[in-house]
């Protein structure tokens, strides 16, 4: 389980994160909910490790890891898909996915079946460059990149933005598929609060830098958690 506590993150002299706390569970959803701008991306990043935090507590597994670089967080099995998707335009799409094999130890690794399986476009594109792809195509890449590490955390920054009705509900499916196994936990940033009813399990909801809610979907209530996405 991913447990986060009292992060403190500043971007210069600007106070980011407040104090604020998320935890996801294998085997769950957990959505970070907010409007624009209150620091969602931020304690993803400070997670993950792309961004440091001044105080507070990321626990993994029962392992303090805030103070590890990216790098050694990914080897620990947290992948992260950042918003935008980052994939390399100019690489292949086989070759975007090669490069999780970073992650893993040295040996002869192979993209898993199961990315083919829950992504059977990115078989048939194998060949073409990852600009070439629409942007669904190329979020449906990022996640299948993220999953050839192996992830136990899967940590995705708003995956429906900018993406087809046709394909949000294709990524629905899979995130739902992943955490039903029950060897992953999943923490992900949404704005939409229908997205994470029909999807979390758990949410937190944050404004201002802090946490302000925070529990199982069903046990907090709906007014309560639009109040804090309304502008």
């Amino acid at each position: 389980m991913l447990e986060a506590k009292d992060i403190n993150l500043y971007y210069g002299a600007s106070h980011i994160l407040r104090g604020a706390d998320v935890t996801a569970a294998r085997g769950q959803v957990t959505c970070l909910l907010g409007r624009n701008g209150v620091g969602k991306t931020s304690l993803l990043r400070g997670l993950t490790g792309h961004a440091p935090i001044r105080s507070g507590t990321v626990t993994w597994d029962g392992e303090l890891i805030g103070r590890l670089p990216a790098h050694a967080r990914a080897r620990r099995g947290i992948a992260y898909v950042p918003q935008g998707r980052d994939i390399f335009p100019r690489l292949t799409v086989e070759e975007n996915l090669m490069t999780g094999f970073a992650c893993l130890p040295h040996g002869r690794p192979r993209i898993p079946d199961q990315v083919f399986e829950l992504f059977p476009v990115l078989s048939d594109m194998l060949g073409r460059r990852g600009g070439d792809l629409s942007g669904g195509q190329q979020q449906q890449l990022a996640i299948g990149r993220a999953l050839v590490t192996r992830p136990q955390l899967l940590v995705l920054d708003e995956p429906t933005e900018g993406i087809q009705p046709s394909i949000i509900k294709d990524i629905e499916a899979v995130i739902r598929l992943l955490a039903d196994q029950g060897e992953m936990a999943i923490l992900l940033v949404e704005q939409y609060y229908e997205f994470a009813r029909d999807l979390a399990d758990r949410v937190t909801v944050m404004d201002r830098g802090e946490t302000v809610l925070s529990g199982p979907i069903g046990e907090l209530p709906e007014s309560e958690i639009r109040r804090h996405l309304t502008v």
